[in-house]
């Protein structure tokens, strides 16, 4: 019998470096004795939901360091966030614009009020990525549907894809409603090395990120900050109180006021550091052939208005291999444990709390790996086209608590083209469906998702693949 406590002591043993979340990269907290400090609210601690004490001055330093005017620490992700700035933007049985490439969050908060989700997709890259949001997009959408309530983009996306907050915060503004931002990757904006500014400060309402992706934080720690008085703060508190826990975890609240010290402190020596570590590995992954390190060169501007090149994307296809098959070489052979793979790529996650012989050792074995491809045509195992085929438009004939809540049955995949989806399919990570409830199921999908589960890669919700069926809207 093997139990958590030790797999997870056996990987932090085993020499695996990880390009992984969470930021603080498996070092860097300084808890020598966890247990002697988790407590609960006890005289002196103050209490997260209410704070007026010590947690109240941390979240107060946190807004000062992003530039907010209310910070509420997050001990449940940015889940709860997302969670709590939609319900308490957009009421009941209201009306919300969101990016189809929003997380699944946002999709059951469009569910637990009941909203009618208006969507507007991203741009597919020429490298096979989802691409940017445009002001244009989003201006376009609200003079259509004059009774939108707000407005939810992801910036950065999950491949570090940024979108033009600033201009789409104008756009929205125009219209006098809010804008809310998933930043979950982008808790790093805005303290210099290159990368770009957060979205806080370029006019949004409400921004949600994640400090442990990219910071040195623990995992399921994150921020909802809040600017100005389009979304009201007490709606905002009364529901964190319904989604976060009442029992938050002080391990996890003291390390959030200790990374916003560490970037506080020390940001702009260690920001440089970083960008330092960066430069070095772009300029040596230059030199492969088969293998391609993606660069802000590959995307054109209309396909990105920015991109963060602290996640590393490694395409595979001229190499003749799945992006499956590059992650399972890189973790077996070379002890190197990536954040994911996708059809034609691996992502790796960096931070500033990496070292210089961990960029060393995927130079190396990208080196290795590219000098033995035997290149050509990339047939041979690569999946193009992979992202425009798992996220095409699917024609919506329910709103998303319409088919959640209505009959549903088991169906086999054989049976389901032109039926009504009665649940999620997401492929995981990075959590964002690729079906949704009260979308039709078409001729292609089951096809598409069984291309997924072959190239190993996992696809959640309402399918089951070892029955082969899928749960569907039955009037």
């Amino acid at each position: 019998m093997r139990y958590l406590k030790d797999q997870l002591q056996d990987y932090r043993d085993s020499g695996s470096y990880p390009f992984h979340m969470p930021g603080h990269k498996r070092r860097g907290m300084h808890f020598s004795d966890p247990a002697g400090v988790d407590i609960t609210e006890i005289d002196g601690f103050d209490n997260l939901h209410g704070a007026d004490g010590v947690l109240k001055e941390a979240q107060d330093r946190s807004a000062a360091l992003y530039g907010s005017d209310r910070c509420f620490y997050l001990v449940n992700g940015s889940t709860c966030g997302l969670l709590a700035a939609v319900c308490a933007a957009v009421k009941k049985r209201g009306k919300l614009l969101l990016a189809r490439n929003c997380h699944r969050a946002v999709y059951h908060a469009v569910f637990l009020s009941e909203l009618t989700a208006v969507y507007v997709s991203p741009v597919i890259t020429g490298n096979d990525l989802q691409g940017q949001i445009t002001p244009e997009q989003v201006s376009r959408v609200l003079k259509s549907e004059p009774d939108i309530a707000a407005v939810i983009v992801t910036s950065p996306t999950y491949e570090g894809i940024v979108s033009d907050v600033a201009g789409i915060a104008a756009a929205v503004h125009e219209h006098g409603i809010p804008l809310i931002v998933d930043e979950a990757h982008g808790a790093h904006f805005g303290f210099g090395g290159g990368f770009p500014e957060n979205a806080v400060r370029l006019g949004a309402d409400a921004v949600v990120m994640s400090l442990h992706k990219t910071l040195p934080s623990f995992t399921q720690t994150a921020l909802l900050h809040l600017n100005g008085e389009r979304i009201d703060a007490e709606r905002v508190e009364m529901y964190l109180s319904v989604f976060e826990t009442s029992s938050p975890s002080y391990l996890f609240l003291a390390g959030m006021d200790e990374c916003v010290r560490l970037i506080r402190e020390r940001g702009e020596e260690l920001f440089s550091r970083y960008r330092g570590m960066l430069d070095d590995f772009y300029e040596s992954a230059a030199r492969l052939r088969n293998l391609h390190v993606m660069t802000r060169a590959d995307l054109r501007e209309e396909e990105a208005f920015d991109w963060d090149d602290g996640k590393i994307i490694i395409f595979s296809g001229e190499a003749g291999i799945s992006g499956g098959e590059l992650y399972q070489r890189l973790r077996a052979q070379y002890g190197l444990q990536m954040e994911m793979a996708s059809g034609n790529y691996v992502l790796g996650m960096t931070s500033i709390m990496d070292e210089p012989e961990g960029f060393r050792r995927l130079v190396q074995a990208l080196s290795e790996i590219d000098s033995g491809a035997a290149g050509g045509d990339g047939k041979s195992g690569a999946v193009t086209g992979f992202t425009a085929r798992m996220y095409q438009e699917n024609p919506r004939e329910m709103d998303i608590f319409q088919a959640l809540e209505a009959p549903c049955a088991n169906v086999p995949f054989s049976e389901a083209c032109g039926r009504i989806s009665a649940g999620f399919v997401f492929l995981y990570p990075p959590g964002i469906p690729v079906l949704v409830p009260g979308e039709e199921i078409g001729s292609s999908f089951v096809e598409r998702i069984c291309e997924c589960h072959r190239q190993g890669l996992r696809v959640e919700g309402t399918v089951d693949f070892i029955s082969g069926r899928i749960k569907i809207v039955y009037f």
